[in-house]
């Protein structure tokens, strides 16, 4: 999972779990969640110390790893699996994400509309444990290599001052 690797280079993330969210199967699998068929989305799950790292900059961040004007696409993924969506924990929460789309819009950042969903946090899924600190466990797998590579390349550019 890429945003997984992006994210856990960062000052202030406690940690980063990959799992499942979204959907009505309990506890899926893998399989069943690249299948399109649990209704779940594949997800990390963060926790940081806003004392140390804002969640505008792990927003910047994250949009910055990730396509929000892509509907059911991430890559060369495809599927409702692979929708954009944050999961807010607090109200807080989800007024600070929805200030930072306005914010977006009105800067022109994307010349098409950001199409990622803002929806109250539910049950999340640990994902298997081949999935959890994948990049770090598979750094010389083509995958890593020509995706997540690019993508930490591109955050040691533009956000090193926000690295551990």
């Amino acid at each position: 999972m890429c945003v997984e690797a992006v994210v856990q280079r960062l000052k202030g993330v406690i940690s980063v779990k990959s799992g499942y969210a979204g959907g009505d199967v309990e506890n899926p699998s893998y399989e069943q969640v690249s299948s399109g068929t649990s209704g779940h989305i594949e997800v990390v799950q963060v926790e940081f110390d806003p004392s140390i790292i804002t969640l505008d900059d792990l927003l910047s961040v994250f949009f910055t790893s990730h396509d929000p004007t892509s509907m059911d696409k991430q890559g060369n993924d495809t599927g409702e699996q692979y929708r954009s969506v944050i999961f807010y924990t607090s109200e807080i929460q989800k007024a600070s994400v929805e200030l930072f789309f306005k914010k977006l819009e009105t800067d022109g950042v994307y010349s098409i509309p950001i199409v990622t969903q803002v929806k109250p946090a539910g049950k999340f899924y640990e994902a298997e444990g081949y999935h959890q600190n994948y990049y770090n466990n598979n750094k010389n797998k083509s995958y890593c290599q020509f995706v997540i590579d690019p993508k930490i390349a591109k955050l040691r550019q533009k956000y090193a001052h926000l690295l551990k």
